[in-house]
């Protein structure tokens, strides 16, 4: 979800009216993912890199998200919706921790959608982590090493039992990952909207499915319409 600065600049606003209006967005597009039948879909909200920020705008994002939390998990419930947080851990308050994790439970029987926060999440701690679980899962007498997959090892990460991406949305035109789901991604489709994400609404999420709509994923093999030569 990027661009809350360079919108609120282009307007001459503080940063703090960008992250504002980027938290309505995640409103919005959440409505019309459940609109559109999406059963997952996960937000970027906040990276381990991002604790590099001015401690003012990240105090100011955490009380954003706290109240976010406060105000719209009633219409999760509501409307069917499960919240599931990645990451997680210090340097999170405790506090908003604990309220995700009620949040969680109080949601966890919910099926129309699920929404997934990547919250204080990297990519590549999430692979180190994985690894460090198997280890220990090995000197444990737990695994064989001889058995070890790519299903078994999705298990060991932190989006285990959710689906890999179809596809990946980032906002402002900046065109990378950014360590987001290193290995969720391998397959998905990329899509790069020149718009900010306070203006990614319902037509911009639209465009974005029916874009996706167009691609032919192969997974390494030949199109439909191609012979095989």
């Amino acid at each position: 979800m990027d661009g809350n600065g360079r919108w609120a600049k282009s307007r001459g606003l503080p940063r703090s009216a960008g992250h504002r209006e980027g938290i309505n967005q995640v409103k919005e597009v959440i409505k019309a993912a459940l609109d559109a039948g999406v059963k997952v879909i996960t937000f970027f909200a906040f990276s381990t890199e991002n604790w590099n920020r001015p401690k003012s705008e990240i105090n100011l994002l955490m009380r954003y998200l706290d109240n976010f939390l406060d105000k719209e998990i009633g219409e999760f419930d509501k409307d069917n919706i499960r919240l599931k947080a990645i990451g997680m851990g210090a340097p999170l308050p405790e506090k908003l921790q604990a309220k995700i994790r009620k949040a969680e439970l109080r949601t966890k029987d919910n099926t129309a959608m699920t929404v997934v926060l990547a919250l204080n999440y990297g990519g590549r701690r999430e692979l180190v982590e994985a690894a460090g679980k198997i280890a220990q899962d090995f000197s444990d007498g737990k695994i064989n090493l001889k058995d070890l997959d790519e299903r078994s090892f999705a298990g060991y990460l932190s989006t285990a039992g959710l689906p890999d991406p179809d596809i990946l949305v980032r906002t402002s035109g900046e065109m990378r990952i950014s360590n987001f789901l290193l290995w969720q991604l391998s397959y998905a489709e990329l899509y790069f909207p020149k718009v900010y994400w306070p203006d990614f609404g319902k037509k911009e999420f639209q465009e974005a499915v029916e874009e996706y709509q167009t691609r032919e994923r192969r997974y390494g093999g030949i199109g439909a319409d191609k012979e095989d030569n």
